[in-house]
């Protein structure tokens, strides 16, 4: 291309190239304006709030996000100290700015996996090949025999955002190492297996199953379900036993001999220790097979 040639070309696309400088410019003045008039006023104090949250817009406060319980805590100072992932010192620097008093907020709260069953534990009528996720596998009847027990597809896993849950063997387990509480792998559960517990101790003791069937359809569907025998309720009145299930009661929780011999007697070995720095859980008793 000659010289003569892109003189040319330059003066007959710098008309072009002009024009659409100066749309742009208006365009921008424009945008600017309608940004300036149109903008949503926030108060001084939610943006420090906000600031203060760690914007992970988990949902575990009860609000859609950060933002939505910031606005909240101005209306509703009560509402401090719902957020798990920021904690305590989150909850700290939220009322340095409100100008509160913090008073208790009592035990920190975790999840809890009602299920102890290991893939080697379960029962199974078939193998499930339909869609890798609890949601659609617990549609089916026949996924696997307890319709009680952990699906194991993950589902719990994707709702966390902090890495704290896994598949182990079959089983959703909690690093509660990683654990902040905020309650996303509970909504995610379509079971309702996993439930939030409040930690008064570093490890609590909990009945790691859900089943509500008779102890002899349990037998035959799980090796370490709760069979509702009531032998630790008859050790520890902290223990229940309704609906073929047994269960704490937390009010009036409190480890001791009686709570250590109902783990101990339990046939099933479903009560276990949840937490840190949990014990290895009693195995369950298997019965020996009757002589002919």
């Amino acid at each position: 291309m000659s010289w003569a040639q892109i003189i040319q070309l330059w003066n007959t696309a710098w008309p072009a190239g002009l024009t659409m400088l100066a749309l742009g410019t208006g365009f921008a003045i424009v945008l600017l304006i309608a940004y300036e008039r149109l903008k949503v006023q926030v108060d001084l104090k939610t943006e420090q709030v906000h600031k203060a949250l760690p914007n992970l817009d988990c949902g575990g406060c009860g609000f859609a996000g950060c933002m939505q319980y910031a606005q909240a805590l101005l209306n509703s100072p009560s509402l401090l100290g719902r957020c798990a992932p920021g904690g305590p010192a989150t909850a700290a620097e939220i009322a340095r700015v409100l100008n509160l008093q913090i008073s208790d907020s009592g035990p920190l709260q975790r999840p809890i996996v009602r299920c102890r069953a290991h893939s080697d534990d379960k029962t199974y009528y078939a193998k499930y090949q339909g869609i890798q996720s609890c949601t659609a596998a617990n549609a089916l009847p026949n996924a696997q025999a307890c319709k009680f027990g952990c699906l194991e597809f993950g589902d719990c896993i994707r709702a966390c955002r902090f890495d704290a849950l896994h598949i182990v063997d079959g089983l959703a387990t909690v690093d509660y190492e990683k654990c902040t509480g905020c309650s996303a792998c509970t909504r995610a559960c379509p079971r309702n297996l996993i439930q939030m517990l409040p930690f008064y101790y570093e490890n609590m003791m909990v009945v790691a199953c859900s089943s509500q069937e008779t102890g002899r359809v349990t037998r035959s569907m799980c090796k370490v379900g709760c069979i509702g025998c009531g032998l630790c309720a008859k050790q520890s009145d902290i223990f229940l036993v309704e609906d073929n299930l047994a269960r704490v009661n937390y009010e009036k929780y409190q480890p001791n001999e009686q709570t250590k011999v109902a783990m101990e007697k339990c046939p099933t070995g479903v009560i276990v220790f949840r937490g840190r720095t949990v014990p290895e859980p009693c195995q369950p008793v298997v019965k020996a097979a009757a002589s002919k």
